[in-house]
């Protein structure tokens, strides 16, 4: 078994506008702006994809899908990802697991977890964890000026003896 861990990090500040919803994972997290981005802004989508991306040695996201290309504006970031997993599932590898963790002072995503968990491994096809911690009220996370997340990934690939 080869096995290959990749590590991914996102940051966004929060949008502006008020009609500018917050995904994560695919979940519309009510009451709370929505985060910068040429995509849809799904940060927890983009750290997985970069993480997955870099524990198959395929570059990073922003190769993959550039701000720059007018075709990726406002893009639904689990298609993103799942597009992803399909790329590095054609190259024999498959998700043994995600770790993430979520940095931000609000809104709370515990109601929320197991929808973007469900989300998640339908597309990943394996199992996902993720864990939200609060900056406590330090720094840029802390002023509620945006949020961050980290996700960990580890690929798997079966050798072949023949």
């Amino acid at each position: 078994m080869n096995i290959r861990v990749g590590l991914g990090l996102d940051i966004h500040p929060f949008d502006d506008s008020p009609n500018r919803p917050l995904i994560l994972g695919g979940t519309v997290i009510p009451g709370s702006l929505g985060l910068s981005g040429h995509s849809d802004g799904d940060i927890l989508s983009h750290a997985i994809t970069d993480a997955i991306l870099g524990a198959a040695g395929l570059g990073d996201i922003g190769e993959w899908f550039p701000d720059t290309d007018p075709k990726w504006k406002n893009a639904n970031s689990l298609l993103m990802l799942e597009s992803i997993v399909d790329e590095v599932s054609t190259r024999g590898f498959t998700v043994g697991q995600v770790d993430v963790v979520i940095a931000l002072e609000s809104p709370k995503i515990a109601p929320f977890k197991r929808e973007i968990i469900s989300n998640l491994e339908k597309v990943i096809k394996s199992q996902v964890s993720i864990k939200a911690t609060r900056p406590e009220g330090l720094g840029a996370l802390g002023r509620l000026e945006g949020m961050a997340v980290w996700a960990v990934v580890l690929l798997e690939k079966s050798i072949d003896d023949g």
